[in-house]
């Protein structure tokens, strides 16, 4: 339950962490102005109230495994809002980000 748990929470920081990037990417290079701007902004904020939530109390360890779904979870964000195809170096280097995830965040540990 606590995988569960933790990959749920992953997710959603991806979603207010990429989301949010793109709202800001949208306003400035797509000029799209200061709502977008700003929503992103605030969704940046809620990511880093997310990233709290996760049952391990290690700050480095929740961030260095977040990277992992951050590549990946970007790609995915690229494809569907964006249209962009990723080849198949793309697809291998998330997987092997996301194996990095696995082992840092779900390892067996002697505490």
């Amino acid at each position: 339950m606590l995988i569960a748990r933790s990959a749920a929470l992953f997710t959603l920081a991806a979603l207010f962490e990429i989301g949010g990037a793109w709202l800001i990417w949208q306003g400035v290079r797509e000029h799209r102005g200061w709502i977008w701007i700003g929503t992103g902004v605030l969704a940046l904020g809620v990511y880093g109230f997310v990233a709290t939530l996760q049952p391990d109390a290690h700050f480095g360890r929740i961030l260095a495994a977040y990277g992992g779904i951050f590549v990946a979870g970007s790609l995915a964000w690229g494809m569907i809002a964006d249209g962009y195809r990723p080849d198949r170096w793309d697809i291998t280097g998330a997987l092997v980000c996301l194996a990095g995830m696995a082992v840092i965040m779900y390892a067996p540990r002697g505490h």
